[in-house]
């Protein structure tokens, strides 16, 4: 590329380090694969055949290398910083993305590295139930196989048999959906497409083969068709269903779920795998949702409900002692690293950023804690990472900078080529993914800060990421109502303005208008929550954004209230649900106690009791209260009423 001119295999052999003793065959080999994986991190060779001589000739366009002019403007790109400070210790992709922004911010004079005043007053925080110390080392293992096509290997803990048992799986893709991180891809015992739960992977993930590739992924495999499926349509559709939606619960409905169904009229129309999933989603909306066809989900609702009842009306259970937990064999180990950077992207980017600081002066002189501290380079090793750019420079014999550690400083000196480097190279698709989920964890607060909307964001990002595919790059779920309301609470919280809302509690049977006090917006995945003072019911609240209808900024201004903390709820209530072994694993992964019966016991605050009835109903009877004591009889009136409101208290389950 800095020479300008076409070169053959043959040329690449005698000058780049490390080809020059190996044999034509080996070398052919070598040379085949690390052009496949110079693709895959978004660095396309061209090649056409001389047609005199016969052999490849091979060119790399600075076009095809570098970042093209960047059009994110000051607010845009201060923004995405934002976001790494808010994703801070939450994200399992936070080094990629700081590399991405280190490129993108390369040559914008005054950016800071350090906190932007946006990154300091936005009032966000973000809560991931299923980020753990490993999961990011589990993610990089796997973000590793699907990008090299290896096939890997694990030991799998399936929830619904209770067994751990060792898969060899061909990952085609990794996604993060409403209940967690999964990998999807083909399961070579069982001859078909799995996904697993990352956090349901036990031990180590390790290489199948030695081979430097093992598989390609289908071409008419699609991630997007794995995903976002709500949980009665996962795995082979058995059936379609009719659920006739209350119309001021429509709305929300269409909103929701619209991507996984039709409506005729008020009528919701679904296709589902599991009737029994199907139920307790219809129970959950507690009359709101009035099963019409299939009989047999109605039968499955009415023998939920008798359940329910008899459950909450008969003597309250004893829990059973907690049962003492079993080390596995990966406890104690230290944690995986974290989903890191691609060597080679790391090395782009330092090239770009050593030879920036040259400017046009022929050397520099750069703290080395300015090093480590802006590419998170452990001090130990940053001697390492200069010496390999030195190697991979010179052993081309494309001289384009000399950088040495000196002390506590790095000097560097820019060589012949070095003026062709000095820009940004693109972003390589770790990189690029790494954006990508920031802007879906917390896009919505990006496009507030930067005053644009988040697809105008995004638009430009994707043309800046480089003209290569994202292997199995999942689209970003955000809906523009998310945005719009995100962006109005976010300036009430700035601003100290009261906002009016219309919302939809679970458990209530039509839309209420509020005025709130905004104090803290979270995104707890997969929702969006603002922390309040509800003016119209004078106590605080939590709100979840996608049951808001409507947001309306008001003129009128409020002080904060006098400790007052909206993480801690001063009206709520402890409340104590016991699950049955049928359903007790699953609420072990939320945070309930295993119990030496194979039950659960969970305890979690309430602020109300709307949500502690929509969980016993949605339960189907694999739950029982056991306090507020004084919710028992609620319950089983509520699910004895709510079988007579739907017409399904004479029906029965067929054998």
């Amino acid at each position: 590329m800095a020479e300008r001119r076409p070169l053959t295999a043959r040329d690449v052999k005698q000058n780049v380090e490390g080809y020059q003793e190996m044999s034509d065959e080996a070398f052919a080999r070598r040379f085949y694969s690390d052009r496949a994986e110079l693709l895959a991190l978004g660095v396309p060779l061209q090649s056409q055949r001389d047609e005199f001589t016969g052999e490849e000739l091979y060119t790399l366009t600075s076009e095809q290398y570098f970042l093209p002019p960047l059009e994110l403007s000051d607010d845009e790109l201060a923004a995405l910083q934002t976001s790494l400070y808010m994703l801070e210790g939450k994200f399992a992709y936070a080094e990629p993305l700081r590399l991405a922004l280190q490129n993108l911010a390369l040559g914008r004079p005054g950016f800071a590295s350090t906190p932007t005043p946006t990154a300091l007053r936005v009032e966000v925080e973000v809560d991931d139930p299923d980020y753990s110390a490993d999961m990011p080392g589990r993610l990089g293992k796997l973000e590793s196989a699907i990008s090299k096509q290896r096939t890997a290997k694990f030991n799998y803990w399936s929830i619904s048999s209770d067994r751990e048992q060792e898969r060899t799986v061909n990952p085609y893709g990794l996604f993060r959906d409403r209940e967690g991180w999964y990998v999807i891809g083909q399961d070579l015992v069982r001859k078909d497409i799995r996904t697993f739960k990352v956090s349901r992977i036990r031990g180590d993930i390790r290489f199948a083969t030695r081979r430097e590739r093992d598989f390609r992924i289908p071409p008419e495999f699609e991630i997007d068709d794995h995903r976002g499926r709500p949980n009665w349509q996962i795995g082979d559709a058995s059936g379609e269903a009719r659920i006739e939606m209350a119309p001021d619960t429509a709305w929300w409905v269409r909103r929701e779920f619209g991507d996984h169904g039709r409506f005729e009229d008020d009528v919701f129309v679904t296709p589902y795998a599991s009737l029994a999933l199907l139920a307790s989603w219809v129970l959950r909306q507690d009359g709101r949702a009035r099963p019409i066809e299939p009989d047999e989900l109605r039968r499955v609702i009415g023998s939920a409900l008798r359940k329910v009842r008899e459950v909450h009306e008969g003597i309250q259970p004893e829990p059973a002692a907690p049962k003492t937990r079993r080390a596995r064999e990966d406890d104690g180990d230290r944690p995986a690293g974290p989903v890191v950077p691609e060597r080679f992207g790391l090395l782009q980017a330092l090239l770009a950023y050593l030879l920036a600081r040259c400017g046009d002066e022929p050397s520099a002189v750069i703290p080395a804690r300015e090093l480590v501290e802006n590419f998170h380079i452990p001090e130990d090793q940053l001697q390492d990472h200069l010496a390999l750019l030195s190697l991979v420079n010179f052993g081309g014999g494309c001289y384009a900078v000399y950088a040495e550690l000196q002390g506590n400083v790095v000097r560097v000196d820019k060589e012949l080529y070095g003026d062709t480097f000095r820009s940004a190279p693109r972003l390589t698709p770790l990189e690029a993914r790494a954006i990508t989920l920031a802007l879906e964890f917390v896009g919505p607060m990006i496009a507030a800060e930067a005053h644009n909307p988040l697809e105008k964001v995004r638009r430009k990002l994707e043309e800046t990421f480089g003209q290569f595919e994202l292997s199995q790059r999942p689209e970003a779920h955000v809906g523009a109502e998310e945005e719009d309301f995100v962006k109005t609470l976010s300036q009430a919280i700035r601003e100290r303005r009261l906002v009016e809302i219309e919302y939809q509690k679970e458990g209530e049977e039509t839309w209420t208008q509020r005025v709130v006090e905004p104090y803290v917006l979270e995104r707890a995945l997969p929702n969006w929550l603002v922390h309040a003072w509800d003016r119209s019911r004078d106590a605080e609240r939590s709100f979840r954004l996608d049951r808001m209808r409507t947001a309306k900024l008001t003129k009128e201004r409020f002080e904060p209230r006098e400790g007052f903390d909206p993480h801690e709820f001063r009206d709520s209530r402890l409340a104590q649900i016991l699950y049955s072994p049928v359903v007790a694993r699953w609420q072990v992964e939320r945070g309930a106690v295993l119990l030496r019966d194979g039950s659960a016991l969970r305890e979690v605050r309430i602020g109300s009791e709307e949500w502690l009835i929509g969980e016993a109903l949605g339960q189907r009877g694999e739950a029982v209260v056991l306090e507020p004591a004084e919710l028992r009889p609620v319950i089983a009136r509520r699910a004895k009423e709510l079988a007579q409101e739907l017409g399904v208290t004479r029906m029965r389950v067929s054998a």
